[in-house]
């Protein structure tokens, strides 16, 4: 029979084989070292700033409580992808069950959605504290920040319990090959025997709603900003604003350029080799590149870290 569904891979009877990053590459040991090297970047990185914000009282504020949640985030999602790539390359074995799929494809979903979210309060509460830096502790105050927070997780569960049951109970043909390093929606449904025109079309007016109403969020607050920083007399208060802006705005171009390539652009304009290249960007070289830029950026995280390492030093 050419023909399964969720069902039959559910009860164990087939399994995925991901045809990863490796099989594309001349020096396959060698990236995966490079890829090992830099998961455990990513996971220091963020780990190291995660602490670093919970020790120090001078970041417990909210801007800083939303990067923990970022840093939170990259390191979930990177978790899902990674290690398990990784090992596959190390056995030798590349198959993945249909639940571990639907888990993988549920929790990176739900990831990304959130982070999608988290990004447009970030932007917010930059908006806040820039335009109406006065009422900024009543209008950011703890309660709002958690409910920002916890909407962002809410809304990014919801899109993987959306796409991820339709997804996995469509019937597969007897290719069983996905043509990535993970279980991604777009390259698992081109296994499908079906007509999935009409799933795709509403998974991109989806997206189209999960891009939209973050990046309406985040174009309204950056405005509101450069009109007042452009009004600012104070040169060193321009400068403290751009560069406190520039960093997230960095962060968000990254993470939202890859995101409407993935799955917004038609299927003509994709191959295989260029979803895992896209993939490889904003599954682990973000993560990696968030502690950094919120870091090397910001002279309160900086000096947190020169406190922290001196403290370490006079101990020793």
């Amino acid at each position: 029979m050419e023909n399964t569904t969720w069902v039959a891979n559910h009860t164990g009877q087939l399994d995925f084989d991901l045809v990863g990053l490796f099989s594309q590459s001349n020096h396959p040991a060698l990236l995966c070292v490079v890829i090992f090297v830099v998961f455990l970047m990513a996971l220091s990185g963020n780990t190291i700033l995660i602490l670093l914000i919970h020790c120090d009282v001078h970041l417990h504020n909210p801007m800083y409580f939303f990067i923990t949640q970022l840093s939170l985030m990259d390191v979930m999602y990177i978790s899902v992808t990674v290690p398990k790539m990784l090992m596959d390359q190390v056995t030798g074995v590349n198959k993945i069950s249909a639940p571990e799929c639907g888990m993988q494809m549920f929790l990176y979903l739900t990831l990304v959605g959130s982070e999608f979210f988290l990004l447009a309060a970030m932007a917010y509460d930059r908006y806040v504290a820039i335009c109406h830096p006065l009422r900024y502790p009543i209008l950011m105050n703890h309660r709002v920040c958690l409910l920002l927070v916890s909407s962002s997780w809410f809304l990014g569960s919801v899109d993987g319990f959306m796409l991820t049951p339709v997804t996995m109970t469509f019937p597969f043909c007897s290719s069983r090959e996905i043509h990535h390093f993970f279980c991604e929606v777009p390259a698992v449904m081109k296994l499908s025997c079906s007509d999935t025109s009409l799933y795709e079309t509403l998974m991109y007016l989806c997206c189209v709603l999960m891009l939209l109403v973050p990046v309406t969020i985040i174009s309204s607050s950056y405005s509101f900003i450069l009109f007042t920083i452009h009004r600012m007399n104070s040169a060193e208060g321009r400068k403290k604003a751009f560069a406190t802006c520039s960093s997230h705005m960095m962060v968000v171009i990254l993470f939202y350029g890859a995101a409407v390539y993935t799955y917004m652009l038609p299927t003509s304009y994709h191959t295989p080799e260029k979803d895992m290249i896209v993939s490889v960007f904003y599954t682990i070289l973000t993560p990696v590149l968030n502690p950094l830029i919120y870091s090397l950026r910001n002279k309160d995280v900086t000096r947190a870290l020169k406190k922290m390492l001196n403290v370490g030093y006079v101990l020793q």
